[in-house]
């Protein structure tokens, strides 16, 4: 692919290798475990692999602590499968995105060894801050929870970690942290991968005197450490120095970011798209990490409108579900409509302006586990923020919160990949690191694979009909109803007026007919008062549109120009143009 364009018009899969497949036996998925499923990801019709951090790491937040940067976490491999895995991607036209963090290290990089020992070269690497060790610098709060301040006795002084404490933070404003994560970058593009994924990219700037943060925030010091007063420049010096060529792809997580914002970090700051936050929230209530809000079709309109139109000439990923996030069935759609709900929320998602990205397991419709018990849990963020609402009387015991961490925990969507009915559904030969999700008989890829009704057969011709058809890539949004509460419809409009596209979803478990949506009958011959947009209805009962795709078959009970769209149906309509 060349240019930001080529980019914009992939379809990525991000995968999680720790649960895709495992070749060795070890319970952990690892490199060679992935090269044996490339043949899997060439079928589904991706363009670009997104591979979350297999660096060298302790492991404590599942390779986001990177210990060394040139070098293969033992459990996935070696450099040499590594190399394995670039060339059998490259072979199938399908690009390597290296998932990358420069927020932080790991407490065991040489880096933070020895500027914790007051070697001079790397004295200021880090954050640090010194004090008593009972009065940390600030009240700023880690996003695991806690304080985001470590004291250490070996340089005596605090430092900072966003993240967990054998994560610091490095020191951004000191000019040898930032070429040599310039030198590390332009050492893997040496290597052949196509671009970076850059984990919480806008939090690497934090504030001259490190000042309080709002107690009543949500994270305590967010105001300052999100979107910093230097992330712009440190930005732009990445661009310049390391993906400045048109044929490397950026793909930046930033953290609460604004839509403004985000137009910035793409038009101004050279990254090729971002990732938004504010979709994800809301079902997040305001009493804590595991509160959880009812939501309704209206909050995903009014963001999902937001998003379309305020970025302006910038662009985003677009996701529902990623390493860090419930499944997306479970969450937003309706387990008792497994196959239905999920080929609707991938309707919704490679119908929107932006990239697609689609999580492993997402293509089979793969649900949230049942966690019984903290000891299942695996993730570090889960088990320390239960710890600490234990220790502080919060709740008295787990089971009290069972349901809410069942809920939200990262760990939903990292059980292993499931690829049949076999024992640990074909994952591995040894005892996984998780546990397998007990639905992995009836949901899995060889079950799959063998229906051209599956959610699967459904993700593969989806792809072919937004690459078919590049106004659902760059046609502009226009909101159709949008205060209709059970039917999420909207046309994607290209810019020279040659195709416009339909896109309807039923988000509910009943019958919606698209012409009494909003409470009234919008029939054909009220669309001259109705607008442009229920016109686009009237073209459906005047049979004057092509459907493209939809997410049920055809039915006996079909009559022409039905528009009675069954539970989670989901349809494109191709409209006829002047």
């Amino acid at each position: 692919m060349d240019g930001d364009c080529a980019w914009r018009e992939a379809v990525v899969y991000q995968i999680y290798p720790r649960s895709f497949n495992d070749s060795d036996s070890d319970g952990i998925g690892d490199l060679r475990g992935i090269v044996e499923r490339v043949d899997y990801l060439a079928a589904l019709g991706v363009d670009v692999v997104w591979l979350t951090p297999v660096y060298d790491s302790p492991q404590v937040d599942n390779g986001y602590d990177i210990r060394d940067y040139r070098s293969i976490h033992d459990a996935y491999g070696t450099m040499a499968d590594w190399t394995a895995l670039r060339d059998a991607l490259h072979e199938r036209d399908i690009h390597l995105v290296m998932d990358l963090a420069v927020n932080h290290t790991s407490d065991e990089h040489e880096w933070f060894c020895r500027s914790r020992r007051g070697d001079e070269a790397y004295r200021d690497y880090y954050v640090w801050e010194p004090g008593e060790p009972d009065e940390p610098p600030n009240n700023w709060e880690s996003l695991f929870g806690g304080s985001a301040w470590t004291y250490d006795e070996t340089r005596a002084a605090w430092y900072l970690h966003l993240f967990d404490e054998r994560m610091p933070d490095l020191n951004w404003r000191t000019p040898a942290v930032r070429d040599d994560v310039s030198e590390l970058m332009n050492w893997w593009l040496e290597r052949g991968i196509d671009g970076f994924r850059l984990d919480v990219i806008n939090l690497l700037s934090k504030p001259a005197g490190l000042p309080d943060g709002d107690p009543a925030a949500s994270i305590t010091g967010a105001g300052h450490f999100v979107d910093g007063p230097r992330i712009h420049e440190y930005v732009r010096e990445l661009r310049d120095r390391v993906f400045a060529a048109d044929d490397v792809m950026t793909v930046g997580e930033t953290f609460d970011v604004t839509p403004a914002e985000a137009r910035r970090y793409v038009v101004e700051d050279g990254l090729d798209m971002v990732f938004p936050f504010e979709h994800m929230d809301i079902d997040a209530g305001g009493s804590g990490p595991w509160d959880i809000a009812d939501w309704e079709l209206a909050d995903l309109k009014a963001v999902t409108e937001r998003w379309q139109t305020a970025v302006g000439d910038g662009w985003i990923g677009l996701y529902l579900s990623n390493h860090d996030q419930p499944r997306l069935v479970s969450r937003f759609g309706d387990e008792a409509y497994r196959t239905e709900s999920a080929t609707m929320l991938a309707t919704y998602l490679f119908t929107l302006r932006g990239t697609p990205f689609v999580y492993q397991g997402q293509e089979l419709g793969m649900t949230n586990p049942r966690f019984e018990s903290i000891d299942e849990y695996r993730d570090p963020a889960t088990v320390l923020r239960v710890e600490r609402a234990v220790q502080t009387g919060d709740i008295d015991a787990f089971a009290e919160i069972r349901d809410a961490v069942n809920y939200w925990s990262r760990d939903n969507a990292r059980t292993p990949m499931q690829w049949s009915d076999a024992e640990h559904t074909g994952f591995t030969d040894g005892t996984p690191w998780i546990k397998v999700n007990a639905n992995y008989p009836e949901v899995n890829v060889e079950r799959e694979s063998a229906s051209e009704d599956s959610v699967l057969s459904y993700y593969r011709r989806l792809i072919d009909v937004r690459a078919a058809h590049p106004v659902l890539v760059h046609g502009r949004y226009e909101p159709i109803a949008p205060d209709d509460p059970n039917v999420f419809a909207y046309r994607r409009l290209a810019d020279d007026a040659d195709e416009q596209v339909l896109v309807a979803l039923n988000f509910t478990d009943g019958r919606r007919d698209l012409l009494e949506i909003d409470g009234e009958r919008q029939r054909s011959s009220r669309t001259e008062t109705g607008g442009a947009s229920m016109a686009a209805f009237g073209a459906l009962e005047r049979e004057d549109a092509e459907l493209l795709l939809r997410n049920y078959g055809p039915t006996a009970s079909d009559e022409p120009g039905s528009v009675a769209l069954r539970p989670y149906e989901a349809r494109i309509y191709r409209l006829a143009t002047e």
